[in-house]
């Protein structure tokens, strides 16, 4: 009978391992596991796309800043064979007038009539050394002759504009001032008039191609710092040997010194 008893009664670990295999796991333990499964699966055929599509984009930016070089360089062969052509034949070259001006505040608001005040809100130069860029018309010009003594303003080159939408530039995102860290902010705003890119965006600066309006109200004015060396005399016309007023292409230098 006590062999009988030990044969029948059942071992502590036995009765155990049967009640492991047998217990069953949570619906809702199954149901996480799955979410966490399709998240890491949505995550990373995203993350493969978003690869795709820069590298994509990254090809795209190479090629059209590759184009524009060419444009540029073209550019400017063709002045230097005219100018060429034009003294082979003992006469004299004309360059094309200048599309692109950058106009910068160096007086500020004392002794500033209300209708001179107005005029520099509307070309948005309302502190001083703002500077922001315009298209040359009569519009224009007539606004800046009225405000003469308060601006210094010129022709600037590829490499002044280049220099200060990469070194000062600052576009308006939702109404903040928002640094052009990255081409996707400009993307963001702009891409409806197929700029993508900053080289985009010095492009249609430069040219004043038909989307400049835009692109220009994009870009917040420029704050630059005070000349190093200074001023000379801000009350007296440039070609007086002042500061105020049109400089032509000496803007260029006048701004490197502010950036």
């Amino acid at each position: 009978t006590r062999l009988r008893r030990l044969v029948q009664q059942p071992k502590m670990g036995d009765s155990e391992s049967g009640t492991k295999k047998h217990r069953s796991v949570p619906e809702s333990v199954l149901k996480k596991r799955r979410t966490l499964k399709d998240l890491r699966d949505a995550r990373a055929a995203s993350s493969v796309a978003a690869r795709k599509t820069k590298s994509t984009k990254r090809r795209a930016i190479f090629k059209r800043a590759e184009a524009y070089v060419k444009e540029y360089r073209r550019a400017e062969s063709d002045e230097i064979r005219l100018k060429r052509v034009a003294k082979s034949k003992r006469n004299f070259y004309v360059p094309a007038e200048a599309k692109l001006l950058f106009v910068i505040r160096i007086r500020g608001i004392n002794g500033v009539s209300p209708r001179v005040r107005k005029i520099l809100q509307l070309l948005r130069l309302r502190q001083i050394h703002n500077g922001v860029f315009m298209k040359v018309n009569k519009a224009t010009l007539s606004m800046l002759r009225l405000v003469d003594p308060y601006v210094a303003y010129g022709y600037p080159s590829l490499k002044t504009v280049r220099d200060l939408i990469y070194k000062r530039g600052h576009g308006k995102v939702k109404g903040r001032r928002t640094a052009l860290t990255e081409n996707s902010i400009i993307e963001n705003s702009l891409s409806r008039c197929n700029l993508i890119c900053i080289e985009d965006l010095v492009h249609e600066i430069f040219t004043v191609g038909s989307n400049f309006k835009q692109a220009n109200r994009f870009l917040w004015p420029f704050k630059l710092s005070s000349p190093r060396g200074g001023y000379r005399k801000k009350g007296t016309h440039f070609v007086e040997g002042g500061d105020y007023g049109n400089r032509a292409e000496h803007i260029n230098k006048f701004v490197k010194q502010m950036i």
